[in-house]
């Protein structure tokens, strides 16, 4: 039985059909921002899928027993996220979940796959060059030395998600481009018996560049997450350098904070 004060719903038709909302009208927490989690997690979770239609703001709020301005707040903060989309003449419709990669030595294509996100990859680059300051000083090795440079396109549910630039050494191992499209670097490493053991990583944040827009389905000036690591085997050596950007609206990065007494 709910709870005073909560009011728990199925919603039938469009991609609601069936999906069961508990909205507690006596809670603190403002309904429209409880609509929203319930339906952000049912996009995490694929329960609404991208492309769903969930009608438009008048059907919702019959079909919830909200007023419209509360629908609406609810689903412009998901618009907003990214998450869903209004289009004329249709309703609302799901885009896509953000991803939400943990904090730890694991690689994207790894992350996408264990979410269900559908990665596909599209090298761009897989050529040598002469090491660059910052790229000898990370693998430890002298300015101009031969590396091999890779820059791949990762998507996920056909959508661009992040543009990786690689350095490693050239020795390290054969990177096929038909293999990096098919699979995760680290992958590939693992494979060939590489134990990753520690990175060093930095997180950042900037606008887009006009190209870099352009390559991730971006307005120019939008917000892209930025990370550079190097990660070290188990011996202590440098295996890969990378500098990697991902678009703020499909991508977080989510960690836990630990209280030091």
């Amino acid at each position: 039985m709910a709870k005073t004060g909560e009011r728990t719903r199925a919603v039938s038709g469009s991609a609601l059909d069936g999906l069961p909302f508990a909205l507690d009208r006596s809670s603190p927490v403002p309904l429209y921002y409880q609509l929203a989690q319930q339906l952000e997690s049912a996009i995490e979770h694929g329960a609404l899928a991208p492309g769903n239609l969930l009608g438009n703001e008048i059907d919702l709020s019959t079909r919830l027993g909200l007023s419209r301005p509360t629908v609406r707040q609810a689903i412009q903060s998901l618009v907003d996220k990214g998450l869903l989309v209004r289009r004329r003449g249709v309703g609302t419709q799901v885009v896509h979940s953000q991803v939400k990669r943990p904090l730890e030595l694991s690689s994207l294509y790894d992350d996408l796959e264990a979410a269900g996100q559908g990665p596909t990859t599209h090298v761009l680059r897989n050529e040598r060059v002469p090491a660059g300051p910052d790229v000898a000083a990370a693998l430890g090795i002298a300015e101009g030395a031969e590396v091999t440079r890779l820059e791949r396109l990762r998507s996920a549910h056909g959508e661009p998600v992040a543009s990786l630039c690689n350095y490693l050494p050239p020795a390290l191992f054969d990177l096929d481009t038909e293999r990096l499209e098919a699979t995760g670097l680290y992958h590939l490493m693992r494979a060939t018996g590489i134990t990753l053991h520690s990175a060093r990583q930095t997180v950042g944040a900037r606008a887009a560049t006009a190209e870099e827009a352009g390559r991730l389905g971006e307005e120019e000036g939008a917000a892209l997450l930025t990370m550079q690591r190097t990660a070290y085997d188990d011996t202590g050596r440098p295996v890969e350098y990378g500098t990697h950007i991902y678009r703020a609206s499909r991508y977080a990065f989510d960690f836990q904070l630990l209280v030091r007494g």
